[in-house]
Parts: C-alpha cells; structure tokens; sequence
C-alpha cells in the first residue's frame, strides 16, 4: 500500500531531504495553484491562498507507510506543518501546509523552491 505525497521543498531531487525518498516512486512535476510559497531559511512554507495568482511548483511521489510517518515526523505534523489533500494529475495527493507564523519570511515569487535556493546560493 502506498500514500501519495506533493513536496516542495527539501525533500524535492537534489535537496537537502530527498534522501527520504529512495525507497519513493517518482511520479512526475506539476504545479499547484491557489498555494504561496515563502522562504523561511533552510526550507520553504506553503500556504493556502486562493485569492492570489500564485503556484507551487513541486513533484509527486507514491511513498510506503515507513516512509509516510517519516515524512509526518520531519513536517513536525501538528506543530509545524498539517496535511491537506490536494488533486495533481497523478490523483490525490498529500500536502505539507505550514501552520506557524511567518513574520519576515519573504514570499517566493514564482513558487519554486529549487529555482529559489540556487538563486540564493543555498
């Protein structure tokens, strides 16, 4: 059995967690629209905003249940970040929104945080 997951972030390839995923099945990119992204430092936060002309870019992944509770445990599920289903053209998947406060953190423009980090030298 699997769980179907959107990440953003570091778990995307090339980032910091993607080594979380090497037992995952890539499914491919997309964009989501109605969701900012915002740089909080070392990772990006993810929220809902319906009203704006905003997209987060990002992959889907079909992930196991080991995997899924480490992908919780890492998101700081309840605290830090929630999940919300959300339709890619893969199906429904999970996404990671971030519940805390952003006080500074500044929005990334086009929703990419790959494109983003390299930019910053990150």
């Amino acid at each position: 059995m699997y769980t179907r997951v959107f990440v953003y972030g570091s778990l995307r390839q090339y980032q910091s967690n993607h080594g979380l995923m090497e037992t995952a099945v890539y499914r491919g990119t997309c964009q989501l629209p109605g969701f900012a992204m915002y740089d909080l430092g070392p990772y990006p936060a993810a929220l809902r905003q319906e009203t704006a002309d905003v997209v987060v870019h990002g992959e889907v992944y079909d992930v196991d249940a080991k995997t899924f509770r480490e992908l919780d445990m890492l998101e700081g599920l309840g605290e830090e970040y929630c999940r919300e289903r959300v339709l890619t053209p893969y199906g429904e998947a999970w996404i990671y929104l971030y519940l805390q406060p952003l006080g500074r953190s500044p929005l990334i423009p086009e929703g990419d945080w790959v494109v983003w980090a390299e930019q910053q030298n990150r």
